[in-house]
């Protein structure tokens, strides 16, 4: 056994030698808050010996800003570590991270270090953090042993590898401060504040395996006084660490740190937990897959009579994944009925996209998109383990009826997989579209003094703010102001929150002082103003799930939108893929927006722009697709014809073809106030 408070002396005065021999400048990239623990305690930007031997003292010999001071120069001198190790975790990075955590949407941290005697017992502990939504961190030689198992680690699939050795452990005490600074309002130099919030809000835990020097102990140890309960798994000795077994090492921990979560088992072949939501299911990692573009999918849940549903029940119509050819495209049709006393007919959109994330909690389950545009994977991996289209089924009943208690009483699931059923199956669901969508039909934003944000989308894109109004829907397109009022019913903790809209900036552009201050707030202080109806001017950020983009062309002094379902080449020169990829993750970009369909035909679309008359080009599909709706509304406009005088793909592919057909269709544009 190995006394800690001996090792702890050994491993302090060890340091103490070691901070004399820094000999060069370091610094951390793509971090605002240089070498965190110093600064968030100290005040001090240390990037240098001198900063750093200031800020020890200061915080007389602290082993923390030791570890934190030596590997940030040897992280300058022999370059971050290689994958799958992620070294220092940028800031952009950690909003994503830190933001989940502050929400409530990860209950808690959890750091192991040091070497697991044996790797089954270190990958068991790793899947029973997953399961209880802690998001786990992990330094020195368990992150090898875990990959012996087999455990994929990774952002994720919230095992994050910090580095391979223990020293880099002192990277899970940077991110608790950054989380701090960035979310709590932590000002830097105050380490009492620090302290406070990292013993009332860090919920974080420490699980050692054997296999540490006096050093890094010296490390380990000093957690404590961040209010986090330090676990033994080996052969360490101290009154302050708590002795565990593998088999009861997390639950006394979380106990200790009163972190309490109740988890039921889903009984599938895979994990099931929010730890997966994150990942990604690449081409060659699935088995098959359903919609993207490739074949014809779609989702719809719906509110039956009691006697209707059966709880629990799941139905495929149609092939199983084991008649299906590996790597091949196949109709999907997600029916979700649902019945409880408290449920009404006008929550069924807001439990609708749920579906979304229950899918994602899957392993090998992977889901991006909404209503009729769904893009569905699952993994050659989770087949193997006998995982089938049923099995999905089951993790969407369980979790609905896990997460929404009190309002649903049961729940059932049907898939359907034969591609003539599909096509039938989705023209009713497009009529139930269209009703949800007619709702709202006629109500103006000047009718509201509140709108309703959405910060569903913030899992993949941390500073991302909807803002939704009865003009404006979700840029997805699946949720409209009264979607955003009924969800907020729901759940008032919940991502659709009330915004008063507060005293008016600029009616044209729709800016207000309320909104800009909820945005702001939302965005983690990323966005400080936000206009609702100008490409040009604050524009809102956008997430990834998109129905269109609206671009500004100033050789053509208009604004063009393309929609997801185009393929090809936009006059801009760019692929909506392309566009895509530019403005998403919650970017906000002059000249560029991401919207849904139904705001191109609202009176609002472009009025800090110049209103419709701004529109240049849309693909034709898009045209279709709205024609009916957008020339009735023209009409009301008194802009009869306008219609025809917007290009598309059959007239114009490049910016030099559109600028000729708009010169010979004699479009507004081309006369109006010049846009730059």
């Amino acid at each position: 056994m190995i006394d800690v408070n001996t090792a702890v002396s050994s491993g302090q005065t060890i340091l103490k030698q070691r901070m004399n021999s820094l000999t060069s400048s370091f610094a951390y990239e793509e971090t605002a808050y240089h070498l965190p623990v110093s600064y968030a305690l100290t005040g001090i930007a240390v990037h240098n010996p001198a900063a750093a031997a200031l800020a020890y003292t200061k915080m007389q010999d602290n082993p923390i800003i030791a570890h934190e001071c030596l590997l940030a120069q040897k992280t300058e001198l022999d370059g971050r570590p290689p994958a799958p190790y992620t070294g220092f975790i940028p800031d952009t990075v950690l909003r994503k991270l830190g933001y989940s955590l502050v929400d409530g949407s990860i209950i808690g941290l959890a750091l192991l270090i040091g070497k697991p005697e044996q790797g089954s017992a270190a990958a068991g502990i790793c899947r029973e953090l997953q399961e209880k939504y802690m998001l786990t961190f992990l330094a020195g030689d368990v992150v090898s042993a875990l990959a012996n198992e087999g455990v994929k680690v990774g952002l994720d699939y919230r095992l994050i590898p910090l580095g391979p050795t223990n020293f880099h452990g002192v990277h899970f005490i940077d991110i608790v401060a950054r989380v701090a600074m960035m979310f709590g309002g932590v000002v830097p130099g105050d380490a009492g504040r620090l302290l406070s919030y990292a013993v009332e809000r860090a919920k974080a835990i420490v699980l050692v395996f054997p296999g540490l020097s006096d050093e890094e102990l010296a490390l380990v140890d000093a957690m404590r006084v961040l209010g986090f309960p330090i676990v033994s798994l080996g052969q360490y000795e101290s009154d302050q660490w708590i002795k565990a077994t593998p088999d009861d090492a997390v639950a006394r921990g979380m106990e200790a740190k009163g972190i309490r979560v109740t988890v039921t088992a889903i009984p599938i072949p895979m994990g099931c937990s929010p730890a997966f939501e994150g990942k990604s299911i690449r081409k060659e990692e699935m088995y098959v897959e359903f919609g993207g573009g490739r074949s014809p999918a779609f989702e719809l849940l719906t509110m039956k009579d009691a006697a209707e549903v059966k709880d629990g029940e799941v139905t495929v119509i149609g092939p199983e994944i084991d008649a299906m050819k590996e790597g091949s495209a196949n109709p999907l049709a997600i029916l979700i009925h649902v019945a409880g006393r408290a449920m009404k007919k006008d929550y069924e959109p807001v439990l609708e996209r749920r579906i979304h994330n229950f899918v994602n909690y899957g392993e090998g389950s992977w889901h991006v998109a909404q209503r009729d545009l769904i893009w569905v994977r699952i993994s050659k991996e989770v087949v193997a383990k006998g995982v089938k289209i049923q099995h999905i089924g089951k993790l969407l009943a369980n979790k609905f009826r896990m997460d929404f208690p009190q309002l649903l009483d049961a729940v059932s699931v049907t898939f359907i997989t034969d591609q003539e059923k599909v096509l039938a199956a989705k023209i009713t669901a497009e009529k139930v579209y269209d009703e949800r969508d007619a709702r709202i039909k006629g109500m103006l934003d000047t009718d509201v003094d509140t709108y309703y944000s959405c910060t569903l989308c913030q899992t993949f894109a941390p500073n991302h703010v909807c803002v939704i109004t009865p003009e404006r829907p979700a840029l997805c397109g699946a949720i409209s102001w009264l979607d955003g009022r009924i969800a907020y019913e729901i759940s008032p903790a919940g991502a659709n929150q009330p915004i008063r809209k507060g005293a008016v900036i600029n009616q044209v552009t729709g800016e207000y002082e309320g909104v800009n201050q909820f945005v702001k707030k939302a965005s983690h202080g990323e966005v400080d103003r936000c206009s609702l109806y100008s490409v040009m001017e604050y524009p809102m950020t956008c997430c990834g799930c998109f129905e269109c983009i609206a671009l500004m062309l100033p050789e053509v002094n208009g604004i063009m939108v393309v929609n997801r379902e185009f393929k090809g080449v936009t006059p801009s020169g760019m692929t909506f893929s392309t566009l895509a990829g530019t403005i998403g993750g919650g970017a906000q970009t002059p000249g560029f927006t991401g919207i849904s369909k139904n705001f191109i035909i609202s009176n609002r679309f472009l009025q800090g722009d110049g209103g419709i008359e701004r529109l240049v080009w849309m693909p034709q599909q898009l045209k279709d697709e709205l024609k009916n709706r957008f020339t009735e509304k023209l009409e009301k406009q008194g802009l009869g014809g306008f219609f025809d005088k917007i290009a598309d793909e059959t007239k114009a592919v490049t910016i030099e073809d559109l600028a000729i057909y708009l010169e010979k269709a004699g479009h507004p544009a081309l006369t109006m106030k010049p846009l730059v």
